[in-house]
């Protein structure tokens, strides 16, 4: 081998050597990368697993929330259906009831006393649209005998009518001139449009038709000015306007006590003698506050004869006539005609949890001012669910509601932030008491309308309802109270009429805007 090929083999291996070397190297420098890289990717694969994990967490907690808001809805959305459900059979309930009220086609009589032949002529009576109407009773108002007589049989009826002689007759008329106006014609239509003719809550006037002979006179226990007044009372409308008298018994036993002169004095013996007051008496006086005018209102469960109340009490506000003038203004009455304020009343049911159906009820309760929901000596807030017809109103959280009349707006509703409402405006109040709430406000809602209050079941607690203040019952979870506007009203005399009467029981006995006038030597504009 010459030196020339050695030298290119050596050169050849040292080029082999370098390249090997450099593999070398490149490799080592490749793992190293590699290692890196994978360490890297390791890592971040490691926090996105974690934060996968809290993700994963986060998603599963508002399904949970998605899941019991859909729940609840679904709950909700039955609940509705089931409470609608309920109404119905309300409704029905009371259509029932209204028509078992009607007696028998024997128990009818027009206003002339005659006994019509059969249901069809009573109708044409209660009707005053209609042309018979008008022959009884003119087309100016309503005669007393459209109202029927309630929870008579035709026994019981033939029996009263055969020892009694028939209440006085009377009618009401509606329009401040006495003139009066046909109380449906309200809406006319000419033409495609619409036009109020008369308001619902025009002054009425009462006109009697026939003398009053029987007065029922109810007083305030335990005073000593009342009892003087109403012997003093008694003995005057005897002896000078031949009038009948009845009283409560302890009444006739204080006026016995006091002279034998008080025997002419009638009262009842048990309570199916006051179920049948109605039927022969003709006017109600009471002696007091307005509790007894309450007194008087609860102790007819049907029609109410018009009611007289003299003012003995504290502030008064269904009590105008003051007792010093009485002669006077019983003379003027007994002549008539006078200014009436029909009050409504509230008509309630107690319905409990276990009852089968609605029809299954307490007895219904009758109320002038209101009844209240509230939490009783519990410590715990009131939760009721309140419904109106078949819609939804609110869940009450709080001491308790009113459900008021407007007679009773300046009760305790007007105590728990109410607004006062002249007694004519038809409507319910729905006044809550002490809510936790902002934004808990007072609602005034129409006369037709159906109110049910219910104890849901979570409640904490029971819930007592009070109805006029007393007649208390306990509300426990399930069981509801269902309120809607009785047929019945409390037809009270007016001093003057029913605005006038209304403005000055809150000027009186509130006084209501008494300020100390402004000073007319100040700034004054220039």
């Amino acid at each position: 081998m010459s030196h020339q090929e050695f030298d290119s083999e050596g050169t050849l291996n040292n080029t082999r050597s370098q390249l090997a070397s450099g593999l070398t190297e490149s490799l080592s420098t490749f793992d190293s990368e590699k290692v890196v890289q994978e360490y890297f990717q390791q890592s971040v694969v490691k926090g996105v697993d974690d934060h996968l994990v809290e993700f994963s967490e986060a998603l599963r907690t508002v399904a949970k929330a998605l899941r019991r808001v859909a729940e609840g809805k679904a709950s909700a959305k039955a609940e509705a259906a089931e409470w609608k459900r309920k109404y119905e059979l309300e409704r029905t309930r009371n259509l029932q009831q209204e028509h078992k009220k009607l007696p028998s086609p024997e128990g009818y009589y027009d206003c002339r006393g005659k006994k019509t032949e059969n249901l069809t002529d009573q109708c044409s009576l209660e009707s005053l649209a209609n042309d018979k109407s008008e022959k009884c009773c003119g087309r100016d108002g309503i005669c007393s005998h459209e109202v029927l007589r309630d929870g008579e049989t035709d026994s019981d009826s033939k029996m009263i009518h055969s020892r009694m002689r028939r209440k006085a007759s009377f009618r009401l008329s509606w329009g401040c001139n006495g003139s009066g106006q046909h109380k449906h014609d309200i809406v006319s239509f000419e033409r495609g449009n619409i036009t109020t003719a008369v308001r619902s809550s025009k002054q009425i006037s009462l006109r009697w038709e026939s003398q009053p002979q029987v007065v029922l006179i109810l007083t305030k226990p335990n005073s000593t000015t009342v009892r003087i007044l109403c012997a003093e009372m008694v003995r005057w409308l005897k002896d000078q306007k031949k009038i009948n008298i009845i009283v409560e018994p302890r009444v006739r036993s204080e006026l016995l006590t006091e002279s034998s002169y008080f025997n002419f004095v009638q009262t009842w013996e048990d309570d199916k003698e006051i179920s049948l007051l109605h039927t022969k008496i003709d006017l109600v006086v009471t002696l007091g506050g307005d509790g007894t005018v309450l007194w008087a209102a609860s102790m007819f469960k049907g029609p109410v004869p018009p009611v007289v109340p003299f003012s003995l009490g504290s502030l008064g506000f269904m009590t105008p006539f003051h007792s010093e003038n009485y002669r006077e203004y019983l003379d003027a009455i007994l002549r008539g005609p006078i200014s009436i304020t029909l009050r409504h009343r509230l008509q309630c049911f107690v319905i409990r949890d276990g009852a089968k159906d609605e029809l299954e009820t307490e007895e219904p309760i009758l109320v002038l001012n209101e009844v209240t929901i509230d939490r009783g000596i519990s410590s715990y807030l009131t939760n009721l669910e309140c419904y109106c017809d078949s819609s939804f109103v609110t869940c009450v959280q709080g001491d308790g509601l009113i459900i008021s009349t407007t007679s009773g707006s300046t009760a305790y509703s007007l105590a728990a932030g109410g607004s006062m409402v002249h007694p004519q405006v038809p409507g319910i109040l729905f006044t809550p008491i002490c809510p936790h709430s902002l934004s808990f406000r007072p609602l005034i809602l129409p006369e037709h309308v159906t109110l049910r209050v219910q104890v849901p079941f979570n409640s904490r607690g029971h819930a007592w309802a009070s109805f006029d203040g007393k007649d208390r019952k306990q509300l426990a979870a399930g069981d509801a109270l269902v309120c809607s506007m009785a047929p019945w009203p409390v037809p009270t005399a007016c001093q003057v009429d029913s605005t006038t009467d209304f403005l000055r029981s809150i000027h009186e006995g509130l006084h209501w805007n008494l300020r100390k006038p402004q000073l007319f030597d100040g700034p004054r504009e220039s």
